[in-house]
C-alpha cells in the first residue's frame, strides 16, 4: 500500500471510530470544553485521577504563574536564556499556553486543563521566537536542569532545524534523560507541507515524537510526519488566549504539534497519577497498545500508533504495563547504551561482570503491541542477539564432536 493510501484508509478507519466516542453532557466546542474532552471522556478520567504527584517539565519560552488558571500550579523553575530574567517570565506566551493546555485549573474563566492536579516545572531556554536560533547549550542545560530537578516528564514542543544528525549534546541530554527514567516528550515539527523535516529532539532514540490530528482523527496537514512519529494528539481548535496575557480565552485554529505534544504529556501525566509505581516504559507501553489507530496498521509515518487515548488506561482499565525495565521502543538503543564514565570500574570487574543482559523471552513479549505486532526499532538487536547464541551453540556441538 501506498503512503498516500495508507494514510487515507488511516484517517479513515480512525474518523469513524472516533466518532462513536461517548460524548459528555457538553456537545459544544468552547475554549473551557473543547472537542477532545469528549474523546478522551475528560470528566470521567477525573472521577479517577487529576494528575496529582507527578512533575511535567516544560521546556519552552517560561510560564506565567499569575494567570488564575495557573496559579497554585507552577514550580520555580529555572531560567537559562541569555537574559536570564527569572522562569516566571514569558513574555511571548508560547511556554504558558502549553504548561495551561497541560495543567491549566480553568479558575477565573482560564484555560481547563487536561492534567490540572500536575504541576509544571518551567524551564525558560528560549525567550521567543526560532527555537533554533537559541543556543544548542541552552536546551541542553535545560534539559539535564529537568532531570535533576526530579521531573517526571519532559514536555518540548520547540525543534532544532540546525542541528542534523542523531549524535551530539542533544542526543546525549536525551541518553541522560533516558537512564534518569523521565518520559521525553517532543514536537516533531509543523513542516508536513513544505520540506517535511525530521529535526530533534523528536527526531532522536529515547524521545517520543508527537504528530498532531484535528477533530475527527485526521492527520494534521502541517504537522511533519515520518518514523519519528510514535503518537499523535489533537492539535486544531485548541483552547488559547488571544491576545497573551489578558486577552480573552478563543479556539486555535492551528495550534501545531506544540498543542498536541503538551496534550500528550498532560495524557502521560494522567496515567502515571494513577499508576505511581509504573516506570517510564510502561507508561508509554500502555500510551502506545491503547492508542486509537485502525486494527489491520502497527503505525504510520503520520501519527504512529495513532491517537492517545489516555481515557482506555483510566476509565477502562486497558494496557498491559509489561516488563518495568524493558522500553517498548528503542529497545536496542537503550540496550546499547554505554554506562556513565564515573564511577569508573574497579580493577576486579570482568566482562561478565559489565556485560548487558540477553534480552529474554520476557522482554521480547513486552515489546510488542496489544496486539501481539512488534513495534518498531525493537526487532533489529534482538534477531542479532539469537543469531549469535545459536551460531555459537552449533560450533561448540561442533568441538564436542
Amino acid at each position: 500500500m501506498t503512503p498516500t493510501r495508507r494514510a487515507l484508509a488511516t484517517t479513515l478507519a480512525l474518523t469513524a471510530a472516533l466518532a462513536t466516542a461517548p460524548a459528555t453532557s457538553q456537545a459544544a466546542d468552547t475554549p473551557q470544553h473543547p472537542w477532545y474532552f469528549d474523546t478522551l471522556r475528560a470528566e470521567e478520567m477525573w472521577e479517577h485521577t487529576t494528575g496529582e504527584g507527578i512533575t511535567v517539565a516544560v521546556l519552552d519560552t517560561g510560564v506565567d504563574p499569575t494567570l488564575p488558571e495557573l496559579q497554585g500550579q507552577v514550580l520555580e523553575g529555572a531560567d537559562f536564556t541569555a537574559g536570564a530574567e527569572g522562569a516566571h517570565v514569558d513574555t511571548d506566551g508560547h511556554g504558558t499556553h502549553m504548561a495551561s493546555l497541560i495543567a491549566g485549573t480553568g479558575e477565573g474563566n482560564g484555560i481547563q486543563g487536561l492534567a490540572p492536579d500536575a504541576k509544571i516545572l518551567p524551564v525558560r531556554i528560549n525567550p521567543g521566537g526560532d527555537f533554533s536560533l537559541i543556543s544548542v547549550d541552552r536546551w541542553v542545560e535545560g534539559i539535564q536542569y529537568a532531570i535533576e530537578a526530579g521531573a517526571d516528564i519532559i514536555s518540548l514542543s520547540g525543534i532544532r532545524k540546525d542541528v542534523i544528525g542523531a549524535s551530539g549534546p542533544l542526543a546525549a541530554a536525551a541518553e541522560e534523560a533516558t537512564r534518569g527514567g523521565v518520559l521525553f516528550i517532543a514536537g516533531v515539527g509543523n513542516s508536513g507541507e513544505d520540506e517535511n523535516t525530521a529535526a530533534p529532539p523528536a527526531s532522536l532514540d529515547g524521545v517520543v515524537g508527537i504528530g498532531a490530528v484535528v477533530k475527527g482523527g485526521e492527520r494534521a496537514l502541517y504537522s511533519t510526519y515520518g518514523p519519528q512519529v510514535a503518537l499523535a494528539g489533537p492539535g486544531v481548535d485548541v483552547p488559547s488566549r488571544c491576545g497573551f496575557p489578558d486577552g480573552p480565552l478563543c479556539l486555535m485554529e492551528g495550534g501545531g504539534t506544540s498543542a498536541a505534544t503538551a496534550l500528550v504529556s498532560a495524557s502521560a501525566a494522567l496515567i502515571w497519577s494513577q499508576h505511581p509505581d509504573w516506570t517510564k516504559n510502561q507508561v508509554l507501553r500502555v500510551m502506545l497498545n491503547t492508542a486509537e489507530r485502525p486494527d489491520d496498521e502497527r503505525r504510520d509515518d503520520f501519527t504512529g500508533y495513532g491517537i492517545v487515548r489516555p481515557d482506555r488506561v483510566i476509565v477502562d482499565g486497558e494496557g498491559d504495563p509489561g516488563d518495568p525495565d524493558s522500553p517498548p521502543i528503542f529497545r536496542d538503543w537503550e540496550a546499547g547504551l554505554v554506562p556513565p564514565a564515573t564511577p569508573e570500574p574497579t580493577p576486579e570487574a570482568t566482562p561478565d561482570d559489565s556485560a548487558e543482559p540477553a534480552l529474554g523471552p520476557e522482554a521480547e513479549a513486552a515489546a510488542t503491541s496489544d496486539d501481539g505486532s512488534p513495534l518498531p526499532w525493537v526487532l533489529g538487536g534482538t534477531a542479532a542477539v539469537v543469531l549469535v547464541a545459536v551460531t555459537g551453540w552449533l560450533l561448540l556441538r561442533r568441538r564436542a564432536a
